[in-house]
């Protein structure tokens, strides 16, 4: 907080030496601006030099002390911190559809486990995450975190989009589509986490599937790993009963949660996917050892996996941030948007009461929550001096939107992903006016249409 705030009284002395304007290379000025970090701030601005955010409050009083080198006039819309999607595995957007209307472990064996062993290698990745880039860049996520294989290659794909990356590598007690052993895995994980340790805009990961499809020996080795190369984790927990079921088989009637606890596994570096059925104890644990759960509200609901209690681990102080799963039959998209409109009404009706998740709850996860998941709070999520500058604007001035009592509703409740119409990551301009400047959009989407004519020859008939 103090770096900011010396940053700030920097910026201000530039700015009016002589009484000039200091020239920055982005200023935002005339829209709402949520900053995550306070109230928000009618006819505000936002300006952004090097990456970071230099300065943010009322816009005439921006515009005395700055000028921009580009302008953007953000009248009529909101402007907030770039959404963070604290699970997904992108590259599965080329399965986008191909087994709907299943549950997990039918969803899992029987589609999606199968087809990747017969479709998924680099290519398949790269491709898969242009069209994924595409995607978040044209609803506002600026941040994600993934698991699949081949993460190397999605961590090169991520960054030459622009976009900020958590990438997990995952680990799991059966041959992968990139490393056909156990041993040949933790090698190239070694290898992953040296190549992109200290990158700017990717942190590497180790990514565990679960705890049922991975060994108690092999999770210790991965803590182990963890700690050895400083990486965080992912690792799916406690997303269905038949999880449940397959844990307490094996592991003597204990749940997962209680599981990795007991094995020395969690930690703060840990973020859970899902949680669906963490018991009150698992919660209480996952708060003390700061445990961070991404919260996959519209993959639970298509997968009838059941409704996470996220008002119960919010009150707990578990940090708690928004995901939208893969998007190839546990969602089918990966629009933050649509997440926080779900994440809201489906507490509502777990609780049975429409107060206990609020709009602003909804961002807060999207946004300044996420970044806590992942261990990033200093450096993303609000819009604040000295932060990095991921920032999203979106138009409010639409028909399903208007008109705005409350921003916070207009967001979550009426906008979608597609309202957004620029995404800024690092303080670079990903999308401008609807256009994405940092992928070939067309091209992508071409790969994808013929890779859908592959795999569909490697599906059940």
């Amino acid at each position: 907080m103090i770096r900011r705030f010396v940053l700030a009284i920097l910026c201000v002395v530039v700015g009016t030496v002589a009484g000039q304007a200091a020239t920055v290379d982005i200023l935002i000025t005339g829209g709402t601006v949520l900053t995550m970090a306070g109230p928000n701030i009618e006819d505000g601005a936002v300006a952004i030099d090097r990456g970071k955010i230099v300065a943010v409050g009322p816009s005439a009083d921006l515009a005395k002390r700055f000028s921009g080198r580009e302008t953007i006039r953000a009248n009529g819309m909101a402007v907030l911190p770039g959404f963070i999607n604290t699970h997904t595995h992108v590259p599965m957007v080329l399965f986008r559809g191909i087994a709907d209307d299943r549950d997990l472990m039918d969803w899992l064996t029987h589609f999606i486990f199968p087809a990747e062993a017969k479709n998924v290698d680099a290519e398949f990745v790269k491709w898969g995450m242009r069209l994924g880039a595409a995607e978040m860049i044209l609803s506002g996520t600026t941040t994600f975190t993934d698991m699949y294989y081949f993460e190397s290659d999605i961590a090169r794909e991520a960054k030459r989009a622009g976009l900020r990356a958590v990438v997990g590598e995952t680990l799991i007690d059966f041959p992968a589509p990139d490393n056909k052993t156990w041993d040949a895995t933790v090698e190239y994980v070694r290898k992953f986490v040296n190549e992109w340790r200290g990158d700017p805009m990717i942190t590497p990961a180790l990514a565990p599937h679960s705890p049922y499809l991975v060994s108690r020996e092999h999770l210790q080795q991965i803590r182990r790993l963890a700690d050895e190369l400083h990486a965080p984790i992912l690792i799916h927990v406690a997303e269905t009963k038949n999880e449940l079921q397959q844990v307490a088989e094996k592991q003597n009637g204990t749940s997962p949660g209680l599981y990795l606890d007991s094995i020395g596994f969690l930690g703060h570096d840990v973020v859970v996917a899902h949680g669906v059925w963490l018991t009150p104890e698992e919660i209480r644990i996952f708060a003390a050892k700061r445990v961070g759960v991404a919260h996959c509200p519209e993959s639970n609901m298509m997968l009838a996996s059941g409704i996470a209690p996220v008002v119960d681990m919010r009150k707990a102080g578990v940090n708690v941030g928004l995901g939208t799963d893969g998007p190839a039959g546990s969602n089918n998209n990966l629009d933050m948007v649509e997440e926080m409109a779900s994440a809201a009404r489906l507490q509502k009706v777990a609780k049975m009461d429409p107060k206990v998740l609020s709009a602003r709850d909804a961002l807060e996860m999207a946004t300044v929550a996420g970044a806590r998941v992942l261990g990033m709070e200093e450096k993303i999520g609000s819009l604040e001096a000295g932060k990095r500058a991921d920032v999203v604007i979106i138009d409010l001035q639409q028909p399903k939107s208007q008109p705005v009592y409350s921003v916070e509703s207009a967001i979550v409740y009426a906008a979608s992903g597609s309202s957004v119409v620029t995404t800024i990551c690092d303080g670079r301009v990903l999308m401008r006016n609807r256009k994405v400047l940092t992928v070939d959009v067309p091209a992508a989407m071409a790969k994808a249409k013929e890779y859908r004519k592959r795999v569909l020859a490697t599906l059940p008939h």
